[in-house]
């Protein structure tokens, strides 16, 4: 695969030193993180972020583990498929091309907001290579009445106008969900901004809102299928501050399904503990780690 691709706009290199890589599929380029050896460590973003959500767990981590965060297309780095609908369902699709054509096996799935439902669909299709999971405020069942609402809004005509004209979740709804410091933090904001500089390029952020009522079906199936998945080891890390996610209801029906779970209530955190709290996160992944069965052959660079 050609690694001769330029990333389409600059980033801090102190804040975000990782090498770029890129996976070339149906005529389009998504650009990953993948980083150190050894057991691979699966981080899936969600709206409206990119793997430079994941860098400062990348860099806690350093020599631990591999660590591979993608850009669904349309997200960070990577590009805008053809005909390309934004949907979820697609976005798992392409996540399960790059495991294969990285032939991972004994991933440890790191998952937060929409990475949730996408990284489950994926690990439910194919528990056997699945070794831990750690859950950061996120779902995978038809949505509660309080997020349904927000779909309704964010997900309607008026929140397609103000996304695709005004860059909305970006420049409003982003950093209602970070720490006060991060929030006026005018680097990590360009970051975040920077992949939506027109209305066409902002289509994904619009139909993430819009899918948390639409792809109620597909949610539905993803939960059914959780029980493929009861005896491996789960963590749960979770934002108590997050508008949207944190309520003791998530933590209950997370534990519903996994009721050995480890549960570390972050009680200051919004909606992205990444930024807020990674040392937390890299705690739960360093605890999945020890607990993972031996790294197999095929799962190494």
């Amino acid at each position: 695969m050609p690694n001769h691709y330029e990333p389409p706009f600059p980033v801090d290199k102190d804040e975000y030193p990782f090498s770029s890589n890129w996976f070339e599929r149906k005529d389009t380029i998504l650009h990953y993180v993948d980083h150190g050896c050894g057991k691979p460590v699966l981080m899936l973003h969600g709206n409206p972020t990119w793997s430079y959500l994941y860098r400062n767990i990348i860099k806690g981590l350093d020599g631990s583990c591999r660590s591979i965060a993608p850009d669904y297309p349309g997200f960070g780095f990577s590009g805008h498929p053809p005909d390309y609908r934004y949907t979820p369902m697609e976005h798992a699709e392409w996540v399960c091309s790059l495991v294969n054509y990285l032939n991972l096996d004994n991933i440890i799935l790191v998952v937060q907001d929409w990475g949730g439902p996408i990284g489950l669909s994926l690990a439910t299709a194919m528990p056997e290579r699945i070794a831990g999971i750690v859950l950061c405020n996120t779902w995978c069942w038809p949505p509660f009445f309080n997020v349904r609402i927000f779909s309704w809004i964010m997900g309607g005509p008026m929140g397609k106008k103000f996304n695709l004209k005004y860059n909305f979740f970006v420049k409003t709804i982003l950093p209602s969900g970070l720490s006060k410091e991060s929030a006026n933090d005018p680097v990590l904001l360009k970051a975040y901004a920077d992949p939506f500089p027109t209305p066409e390029s902002r289509m994904g952020t619009y139909v993430f809102p819009e899918q948390i009522r639409k792809s109620s079906l597909w949610l539905k199936e993803i939960e059914l299928n959780l029980t493929r998945l009861k005896d491996i080891p789960v963590e749960i890390v979770w934002a108590m501050k997050d508008p949207a996610f944190g309520k003791e209801a998530y933590i209950r029906r997370w534990l519903e399904h996994f009721p050995m779970a480890s549960v570390d209530r972050v009680p200051h955190a919004s909606h992205y503990i990444q930024e807020h709290s990674p040392d937390r996160v890299v705690g739960a992944i360093m605890r999945i780690l020890d607990q993972a069965r031996p790294l197999r052959l095929s799962s190494a660079n």
